[in-house]
């Protein structure tokens, strides 16, 4: 209410910027090019950026920023965790001591708009997604049918009215412990190596395990490939699933075994993960790994990989994309949504083969020195 009564100046050079981006992994790093601008357009500024505590080490990893902290909304934690908007609004205005001069918000959410408002920031900026518009100085539709790593940059195009290139180099930068790790759990194999992610993370987004098995089968019968098992100790039935289908001499089964850097530096030495539109899908198209993606409810023009060697394996269907991820339609719980159950293993091992086929003739594959016994 005070906002319209006092007089508001953007900083034409911040020294300090406070970034909120509170959803799950792959949000965080469809984020990464709208950071590296971000760095690039305020060049000696200080970048504070907020997560929720499940993306921590991997905001400690990105480049551009200068710290990290937390923020687990109740709206985006999982199993009824977190912290409810007025505890978040309050937590917020700690904030107030530091004196930043720009505060973005990322999230097309009224509710994080409020949280940004609360850090007592000179400047701020962000969607007016539900009417949070006017609890910004800057404020931008978000447009729904773009892709989200281009409307974080076109948010920051905005806010420092200028022009972005159309390139920007990667910021995640895995750290040298996280590469150690990683190749003592792949060290022996043989190439080429096939990452599989069978779970969707939620049951809307499941292709069924039994395919990702016969993926897996087909590609080490065709190509000798070994079989890299990712998931989380949550994941371990799914993974059991696959994984005793499989030629035990072609599989390494990382599952609940490795952090997010730790799967972000096995991921790099990948010569193709085969996943649905989860986490770690962002996580290999971040640090260059090609993948083949299955996708049913949510769009690939919103949230799919976009690198020369990708692929994304769906159905053209009247009601797909729907979008619809925390709410599923009736008709589509219980089940495997037709969007997904019309997709074959024979589709997703052909875009697998052009992929490896594609690269290899790049020479785009990954060095295995590190890796080799």
């Amino acid at each position: 209410m005070a906002r319209p009564f006092r007089r508001r100046v953007q900083s034409a050079a911040p020294k300090r910027i406070l970034v909120l981006r509170l959803e799950r992994i792959g949000d965080l790093l469809m984020t990464l090019p709208a950071l590296a601008d971000l760095r690039t357009l305020a060049p000696g500024s200080e970048i504070d950026l907020v997560v929720g505590s499940w993306n921590a080490d991997l905001a400690r990893a990105i480049d551009p920023v200068t710290r990290m902290q937390s923020l687990d909304a109740a709206w985006l934690a999982r199993e009824g965790q977190g912290s409810t908007l007025p505890s978040l609004i309050r937590a917020a205005r700690e904030w107030r001591h530091v004196p930043y001069d720009l505060a973005i918000n990322f999230e097309p959410d009224i509710r994080s708009n409020l949280i940004l408002a609360a850090s007592g920031a000179a400047w701020t900026a962000g969607y007016r997604s539900g009417g949070g518009g006017s609890l910004l100085d800057v404020a931008i539709d978000y447009d729904t049918r773009a892709h989200t790593t281009d409307n974080a940059r076109r948010l920051v195009s905005t806010v420092f009215h200028a022009a972005l290139p159309d390139d920007v180099s990667p910021t995640l930068v895995v750290p040298s412990e996280s590469h150690q790790s990683g190749s003592r759990l792949l060290v022996g194999v043989d190439a080429p190596l096939i990452g599989i992610h069978v779970s969707g993370g939620r049951a809307v987004k499941q292709w069924p395990p039994e395919r990702f098995a016969e993926v897996g089968r087909r590609l080490v019968d065709a190509t000798g490939a070994t079989i890299v098992l990712t998931g989380v100790a949550a994941d371990r039935g799914l993974v059991e699933q696959v994984k005793a289908t499989l030629p035990p001499s072609r599989v390494v089964d990382i599952a609940g075994h490795a952090d997010l850097l730790t799967l972000a530096g096995i991921l790099e030495r990948l010569d193709l993960l085969i996943t649905g539109d989860t986490g770690p899908m962002h996580l290999a198209v971040a640090v260059g790994t090609p993948v083949v993606v299955v996708f049913g409810p949510s769009d690939p023009a919103r949230y799919g990989p976009r690198g020369p060697y990708d692929r994304i394996v769906r159905v053209d269907l009247p009601c797909s994309p729907c979008n619809r991820i925390r709410t599923p339609p009736e008709r589509c719980v219980g089940h495997t949504p037709d969007c997904l159950a019309f997709i074959g293993p024979d589709r997703v091992v052909e875009a697998a083969r052009a992929v490896l086929d594609e690269s290899a003739r790049a020479g785009t594959q990954p060095a295995r020195s590190s890796t080799s016994a």
